[in-house]
């Protein structure tokens, strides 16, 4: 069983899901939900989901967390590449956005209910593992590709790369 980051081929490696997060700042805190339906319900998390055919990482960033929250976001900046080697559960392949814009109220939807937490006090307790080790640094600016090997719901191993993302 191939679980850690240095035994993963990489360049072979191939992504069951490809999602994607957003993360919404504003007056020092951070717009979180607390996810009801699909893969990690229960857990507190950023808005976001699969990637549609034909579907850019952005425009889905964008359109899912409008039908989670009811929101509209502006301008948000690609800050990380994520990827989650799995054992029991898909490999994932995630692109993450931060904003500090947008236009509407925040509101609970059949999917998500949505919660502003203060950026230096993060639920990680109630958050994936691996959210520990680069939610804060994106959230306070630093761009990074990380990657991730689970089995089950407990991470197992990881690799973070700072530096500029592009997608």
């Amino acid at each position: 069983m191939v679980d850690r980051i240095s035994e993963i081929d990489w360049q072979q490696w191939q992504p069951e899901l490809v999602t994607t997060l957003m993360f919404v700042k504003s007056a020092g805190e951070v717009l979180l939900i607390k996810k009801k339906t699909g893969i990690g319900a229960g857990k507190i998390n950023g808005p976001g989901g699969k990637i549609e055919a034909l579907e850019t990482p952005l425009e889905c960033a964008v359109r899912e967390t409008s039908e989670e929250l009811g929101i509209k976001v502006i301008d948000p900046e690609p800050m990380a590449e994520l990827f989650f080697h799995a054992i029991e559960m898909p490999r994932i392949k995630a692109f993450v956005y931060v904003s500090e814009h947008f236009t509407g109220i925040p509101r609970e939807t059949r999917e998500a209910r949505p919660i502003w937490y203060p950026l230096q006090q993060l639920p990680l307790d109630a958050m994936w593992e691996d959210d520990r080790y680069w939610l804060p640094q994106i959230l306070a600016g630093q761009p990074l590709t990380g990657w991730f090997s689970f089995k089950g719901e407990h991470l197992i191993d990881h690799t973070i790369e700072t530096g500029p993302v592009s997608f």
